[in-house]
């Protein structure tokens, strides 16, 4: 019978990071120039401080020892892949999310960004009910929100690589400056930036909560069994 550990999948999310910083890299081709966008080349710098992050985390958590553990975690992973899956065909279907035009969405996407949420907490609850702490519980539904989220953030790289076309100049300054009369390439790469930092910061902290929450629950059932 094998010793090997359960895999926590850390090897591909990494990676999958990596590839986020790539596009990322290439989109804001040349880099000296990023320092001229907006906040001090912030709007760029973010995402990128953000997918590092993701990084370090996933080297940091994923390293679980207990196979228990790693058991969550990779639980965690695949709850956080079909949450991912559902981001990437908002995103897709959608150019009010790439936008972040979250304002006037319809009844089904709506619906669509609350599916992660439930996957994100169903993670947390399903921890609990195995068996570990409140804490750890949080940990792996945040776990799951952070593969969904790298996942849209992705997509939205990726999309705006792949469907922008070429600015007019390769200054990110004079591009910004081209936003007033509505240029849509600069407009594009802007509002993409800003979707990327809000899905990888905020999704992960929407998991935390919905993980607190749903693993609550379940330690309100233990109360009102051990009665």
């Amino acid at each position: 019978m094998s010793n090997a550990r359960p895999s926590t999948l850390q090897t591909p999310l990494i990676l999958l990071a990596i590839v986020g910083i790539a596009i990322l890299g290439v989109r804001l081709w040349p880099w000296q120039d990023v320092v001229n966008l907006p906040g001090n080349g912030a709007l760029a710098i973010d995402p990128a401080i953000s997918l590092v992050g993701y990084i370090v985390l996933f080297v940091w958590i994923g390293g679980a020892r207990q196979a228990s553990a790693r058991r969550s975690l990779s639980s965690g992973v695949g709850w956080g892949l079909l949450g991912g899956l559902i981001l990437m065909g908002l995103v897709l279907s959608s150019n009010k999310v790439v936008t972040g035009d979250f304002s006037h969405l319809d009844a089904l996407n709506i619906g669509l960004l609350a599916a992660p949420l439930l996957l994100w907490g169903t993670t947390g609850l399903r921890t609990s009910r195995s068996g570990h702490s409140l804490g750890f519980s949080v940990v792996c539904s945040t776990w799951a929100a952070m593969v969904s989220c790298l996942i849209a953030s992705t997509t939205v790289l990726a999309q705006a690589y792949f469907s922008v076309a070429t600015p007019e100049s390769s200054d990110p300054w004079k591009q910004y400056e081209g936003l007033a009369i509505g240029t849509p390439a600069t407009q594009a790469l802007f509002n993409s930036l800003n979707t990327v930092t809000g899905f990888l910061l905020l999704g992960p902290i929407v998991g935390c909560i919905a993980g607190l929450v749903f693993a609550s629950l379940r330690r309100c059932e233990q109360r009102v069994e051990s009665k």
